[in-house]
């Protein structure tokens, strides 16, 4: 298994890798530039040749995740350059970094109906994918439902998949405390998730998964994670996935809190114990 965490890039990509094999990991997840902007970062392309090259001789996976106010879903035009742009940047570092591709979240919108919203989400895929040559994805993240129903069911991201123009170019990235907090997943029903996207062929494109517990309760649409074994997910319940033949051998990644009640050293060692 691949087990690790989201790490800083203070020290460079090359700095992240050797960071996380310092923390007992073999599988990181990074912002590639400022997480709060969507400007075009300038990168080393000698620190991310060092980073693949690292990962590559110490078998460690690692993955990119877009910045905050990435949408899928642009207010404007002017919004809609500026994310392409950003994403294309995204794609370009990820690949010289040898990563997965680069994680970003299922689009909202508060002000178009869904269907306008699904179409809009598509057309600003293939946008982003049309330039796109290499072999970096992007991930689609299911939302946990904080300011639209949009972007929580497996059904839509398979869906917003199979109607893109690039579908090779998309693999899915699934988060346990939005599926939590968005009520599809309420910790007992893990068989019935896993049938339902067996028969999606969901699983078949899911690249990563978010492995966080929840700060609050099931269906609470909040996005507030939680170290592994203090939050509202039992720690029975999320074995139940790591048991489940369809995600054991996917990248496990921790997004969860720092320096509160555990540590990431101490929580890849934990979710090395569960196994």
């Amino acid at each position: 298994m691949f087990i690790g965490s989201h790490v800083s890039i203070a020290n460079g990509y090359f700095g992240a890798a050797k960071t996380i094999s310092k923390m007992g990991g073999n599988a990181f997840q990074y912002f590639p530039k400022n997480p709060r902007s969507l400007s075009i970062k300038e990168f080393n392309p000698l620190d991310t040749k060092q980073c693949r090259d690292f990962c590559i001789e110490n078998d460690i996976v690692s993955v990119a995740h877009s910045s905050y106010p990435t949408n899928l879903i642009p207010e404007n035009n002017v919004a809609q350059q500026q994310v392409i742009q950003s994403l294309l940047n995204d794609l370009e570092i990820a690949e010289s970094c040898g990563s997965i591709g680069v994680v970003v979240h299922f689009g909202s919108s508060k002000q178009l109906e869904p269907l306008e919203g699904y179409t809009k989400m598509i057309a600003m895929i293939n946008n982003v994918l049309t330039h796109w040559q290499g072999s970096a994805r992007l991930l689609i993240e299911n939302n946990a439902g904080v300011s639209s129903d949009m972007g929580i069911t497996i059904e839509e991201m398979v869906q917003i998949r199979e109607l893109s123009d690039y579908p090779h170019q998309i693999g899915f990235c699934f988060d346990t405390c939005h599926a939590f907090a968005s009520g599809i997943w309420t910790g007992d029903n893990w068989l019935e998730l896993e049938t339902k996207g067996i028969e999606l062929d969901f699983f078949s494109h899911l690249d990563l998964i978010h492995f966080n517990n929840s700060k609050y309760p099931v269906s609470s649409r909040k996005d507030r994670h939680a170290n592994l074994s203090t939050g509202h997910i039992a720690t029975t319940q999320l074995q139940t996935i790591l048991r489940s033949k369809v995600c054991n051998q996917i990248p496990l990644i921790l997004e969860t809190p720092k320096n509160e009640t555990a540590s990431h050293p101490e929580e890849i060692a934990l979710l090395k114990s569960w196994y």
